[in-house]
């Protein structure tokens, strides 16, 4: 049997305690106040560089976007506002941002999934049918009114569709300063350059007329 000094050993048994916190932690804590992003400076690895301090003002650290009805005169009946680190820079490095989402009557945020944020929302008027899949192809729904929330795990595809007689309103908050978007009708059919057809036509089995069709509604 091998033996090892006790302070070796202690050191050793440290060293395999804290090694699984390491291999699941988030990213760590930023080790100053803030970082109000410098939207002049390219985007780095985890955000943007941080402004001088001196040049922080306390503006940096509001954002009144979301008080501002958005348009939803559009071919899905909505619109989003977003209040991430591009609109608000006093979030960089903080990881949250909140959208608000407006939708006409019938209106839809077509499914579409955050690469980068889980997605939390709370329905401030209307009804709301909010609903994901998971990648077991499994989808769960519920039509949601004033006062009540849902979550959406992060990169699952997922919607909200107005189905009451008014508008709807909606504010959602993410675990990250640039959630990203990803929606599914534009980023099939209305990439630059473009899918290749046969590609959609064999993934969706149908004609080159019905691919077509689709892109030409995502055209402008």
């Amino acid at each position: 049997m091998i033996s090892m000094p006790p302070f070796r050993l202690l050191c050793t048994l440290i060293g395999l305690l804290l090694l699984p916190l390491h291999i699941n932690s988030a990213d760590p804590d930023p080790l100053q106040d803030f970082c109000v992003a410098d939207l002049k400076a390219p985007l780095s690895v985890n955000g943007f560089p941080c402004k001088p301090e001196a040049e922080v003002t306390s503006g940096d650290f509001f954002f009144d976007g979301l008080s501002k009805e958005g348009n939803t005169t559009n071919i899905f009946g909505w619109s989003v506002t977003a209040a991430n680190v591009l609109a608000f820079p006093g979030l960089n490095s903080l990881g949250i941002s909140m959208n608000r989402v407006d939708f006409a009557p019938g209106g839809l945020n077509p499914p579409h999934s955050h690469p980068r944020a889980t997605e939390t929302g709370v329905v401030i008027e209307g009804k709301l049918l909010v609903g994901f899949v998971t990648t077991s192809n499994v989808f769960h729904s519920k039509v949601l009114t004033a006062g009540q929330m849902f979550a959406v795990p992060k990169g699952l595809v997922h919607f909200q569709q107005n189905v009451g007689e008014g508008k709807a309103l909606l504010f959602t908050a993410f675990n990250s300063h640039l959630p990203g978007s990803a929606a599914v009708p534009r980023t099939l059919f209305a990439s630059r350059p473009s899918i290749p057809d046969d590609v959609l036509t064999k993934a969706f089995q149908v004609g080159n007329d019905v691919i077509d069709n689709i892109k030409s509604k995502f055209s402008s």
